[in-house]
């Protein structure tokens, strides 16, 4: 058991340096993934205007004139709350928006009937709980010297539901394939995602998962490769997205920790 011990150990050591050194930029690069699916969808309103208004109208009935509002609220609402996260504007107004937007979508689109797309949201979800963490860690290193009770109750929670809805996405991406490469990929991204989800070596474990997520993104949903004339080609971008704003939310788990209702945090108390 000693030899695997000192494999994880040397692991993490690597995982810490490299995190060290990325740092500065960390916050930021999770920040720009996390939005990318609301960016995308946001200019997507843009340069699909008409597009977008026909499909809720005939999928709804509900007119042209609420078609026109609802993809207005998703251009400015997606558009607008990037924007703040991106710059560190008001993070819990701009997460507010985009929670909304998740809702939104949800229920316009059907997705509420549809457990896949769902657990994807759900991931969403949890990945904007992680930003909002963030902003509250980083508010709180303003007042550094300022002693204050149960303050960092709020950020514990919002990173250990972070942290639960996060693994959704990864549910999504099992394929249950009978083949050897499958099963191997299936089991190991498994066992990284519990390991985040329960708080244990987190740091490690979602570096880890973000490069085999990183990796099946960019193996499976390769949109750039399809031709635009393609409906293939919107699902795979819609895909691709989505799952950049989960490793986002991971980036994010390995520049904040696990936060304090974790097993790492459990095994410093003793």
């Amino acid at each position: 058991m000693q030899i695997p011990n000192e494999y994880v150990s040397t692991a993490e050591d690597i995982a810490d340096q490299v995190i060290r050194k990325l740092k500065h930029v960390l916050p930021t690069v999770a920040r720009l993934c996390l939005i990318s699916t609301f960016l995308e969808d946001g200019l997507r309103m843009w340069f699909q205007w008409y597009e977008q208004r026909d499909y809720m109208d005939m999928s709804w009935g509900c007119g042209k004139f609420l078609a026109t509002v609802f993809v207005i609220v998703n251009l400015f609402g997606q558009l607008g709350g990037c924007v703040m996260v991106l710059g560190r504007l008001k993070v819990d107004i701009a997460c507010g928006m985009l929670f909304f937007i998740v809702v939104l979508q949800t229920f316009a689109y059907s997705i509420l009937w549809d457990v896949q797309f769902l657990l994807r949201n759900l991931a969403l979800i949890g990945a904007l709980l992680l930003v909002l963490a963030e902003a509250r860690a980083e508010g709180r290193s303003l007042f550094a010297g300022v002693p204050s009770l149960g303050e960092n109750k709020p950020k514990t929670y919002l990173q250990l539901a972070g942290r639960i809805l996060l693994a959704f996405m990864f549910i999504t991406l099992l394929r249950f394939e009978v083949s050897f490469l499958q099963i191997v990929q299936d089991l190991l991204g498994s066992i990284l995602m519990v390991l985040v989800t329960v708080g244990y070596r987190t740091k490690l474990s979602a570096l880890m998962l973000v490069l085999v997520l990183t990796v099946l993104n960019l193996y499976h949903n390769a949109w750039w490769m399809v031709p635009n004339y393609k409906p293939l080609r919107d699902f795979l971008k819609y895909d691709f997205f989505q799952t950049l704003s989960v490793i986002g939310g991971l980036l994010m788990i390995v520049y904040l920790g696990p936060g304090g209702v974790s097993m790492d945090e459990h095994k410093k108390k003793w």
